[in-house]
């Protein structure tokens, strides 16, 4: 787990989640960007985005999230990489990447994962537009999305 500015290399986090380990027959990983619009906005329409975290509390967040998997699926690695500071539309923000010996498995704890990032860990968000800047709220279909796997959020308004 790591929670850094710079951006990540997918193929080397891939290889350090397969090292060592001969049993892994599937690796599932799903990898967010930048978009360049937010709900129905115009294309364009956001220009950066700046990310904070609460230093400490964000890594003991992330870290529960993957014991959490590691007990729901049968699962043999995962790694999760979030980056903060300001980042441009198209640049990579997340990773979510899980090993197991099925996809099956894999898939499951990467979307898990991914769906529990997005509602649980402390990450804040400020989008910049043209309009200026502002913080961006919790969505209704994330907290949505976490409920399917037993767990009530409650984030969005």
């Amino acid at each position: 787990m790591s929670i850094q500015s710079a951006d990540f290399d997918l193929g080397a986090e891939v290889a350090a989640l397969r090292a060592g380990d001969a049993g892994v027959g599937a690796v599932a990983s799903f990898i967010g960007t930048v978009r360049d619009r937010n709900g129905g906005a115009a294309p364009g329409s956001v220009q950066a985005m700046e990310l904070e975290h609460y230093p400490g509390m964000t890594e003991a967040s992330i870290e529960a999230m993957i014991d959490d998997a590691m007990q729901r699926f049968d699962i043999r690695r995962a790694r999760v990489v979030h980056r903060v500071g300001l980042l441009a539309p198209g640049e990579q923000i997340v990773l979510v990447a899980v090993s197991s010996a099925h996809r099956g498995q894999a898939f499951q704890a990467c979307e898990f994962l991914m769906d529990y990032l997005k509602t649980q860990a402390p990450f804040w968000k400020k989008e910049t537009t043209a309009a200026g800047a502002q913080w961006v709220d919790a969505r209704v279909a994330d907290d949505d999305a976490l409920r399917r796997w037993g767990i009530t959020a409650g984030n969005a308004g």
